[in-house]
């Protein structure tokens, strides 16, 4: 038995890999439960919001790279962010004035609008796909690893390798750094402290004197900077792709369904059930196995219990187990 080389070969495919998805899942969870909890529709546009976002990253990255400006070891898209954000903050408001505003005023019911976020939805994937083609678009530059595996070997005197790539910790920070500010502005500001009272009641958010429409602005900026960061840091750590966003909207609403919708705290932890899940059972543990096992054994198979083909296919069940048994979530958000 080798227990270090495969606690290291699970730690490489598994821990490392689902804290850095789980982390990304959570920041796009966080912006559909704001907007489900203080708008009290499910928005089916924010997977395309996260594709937008991330198109206004890599075309900016793009125009910056070609005038030679860098972020030396870190990506160029770090500093391309900032512009990207304020561009979908803009595009989130316009369709919000344009589209969203309306059905409010005459009071259309929650179905209604979720009828109307996929008619955006379409429209914004297919702008995006028009802007930017539909091909893989990797934008990452900088340092790629921050410890690569045969450096772990040299160091450790180990044969299975560690790589940590520069974008997952990127991600793991960024997204501490974000849910921190969040929750800061949520608790702390009287902005934030009166999208927690519209949230638990309208009628008396409005006796208090709370300006809905403010309200309702800040939230789509909240969840604009919030769609473009968790989209940007996606595509860092994979690649950019626009039909792959909408795909992500299913593990997206589960982790937020799982946590308990309209709970910030449960679309955090949501995110890391869903990315673990996911990545634990469709990982292949023939590696960890064969180190856990008499030396000059190894099993015949993968011992994987899916394929890769079907991760979000365990995000589905998980999401129909949730549904069915515990519908207000792990936090006790609104029942879905």
């Amino acid at each position: 038995m080798d227990i270090l080389n495969a606690l290291v070969a699970f730690t490489n495919f598994v821990i490392v890999p689902g804290t850095a998805y789980g982390a990304q899942l959570a920041l796009g969870a966080l912006g559909v439960t704001l907007i489900y909890g203080i708008l009290r529709f499910s928005n089916f546009a924010h997977g395309d919001t996260m594709a937008f976002g991330t198109m206004f990253v890599v075309l900016i990255t793009a125009a910056m790279k070609s005038i030679g400006i860098s972020f030396g070891p870190l990506p160029t898209a770090l500093l391309a962010l900032p512009f990207a954000i304020l561009c979908t903050m803009a595009l989130v408001l316009i369709t919000d004035r344009a589209v969203y505003r309306f059905y409010r005023k005459v009071k259309a019911a929650p179905v209604m609008l979720v009828i109307v976020s996929m008619g955006v939805m379409f429209v914004m994937n297919g702008a995006v796909r028009m802007i930017v083609g539909t091909d893989d678009r990797r934008f990452a530059d900088g340092e790629r690893f921050l410890i690569t595996a045969r450096d772990f070997k040299t160091m450790t005197g180990l044969s299975e390798g560690l790589a940590i790539r520069t974008t997952q910790v990127i991600t793991v920070v960024t997204a501490v750094v974000v849910v921190a500010a969040l929750f800061w502005f949520l608790n702390k500001t009287r902005t934030g402290k009166s999208m927690r009272a519209y949230s638990d009641n309208e009628d008396l958010a409005l006796l208090s004197g709370i300006n809905p429409e403010r309200v309702v602005t800040v939230t789509w900026l909240i969840v604009a900077a919030l769609a473009t960061i968790a989209g940007t840091l996606y595509g860092l750590d994979k690649s950019f792709k626009p039909f792959i966003y909408m795909q992500l909207l299913l593990p997206i609403f589960a982790s937020a369904i799982v946590g308990g919708l309209g709970s910030p705290l449960g679309a955090i932890a949501g995110g890391f059930v869903i990315a673990f899940s996911e990545v634990t059972l469709t990982y292949a543990f023939k590696k960890v196995i064969t180190y856990l096992g008499p030396d000059g054994w190894a099993p015949d198979g993968l011992v994987q219990l899916l394929s890769t083909d079907y991760k979000f296919a365990v995000s589905f069940a998980i999401l129909i187990i949730v549904l069915l048994f515990k519908p207000t979530g792990l936090f006790k958000g609104k029942s879905v």
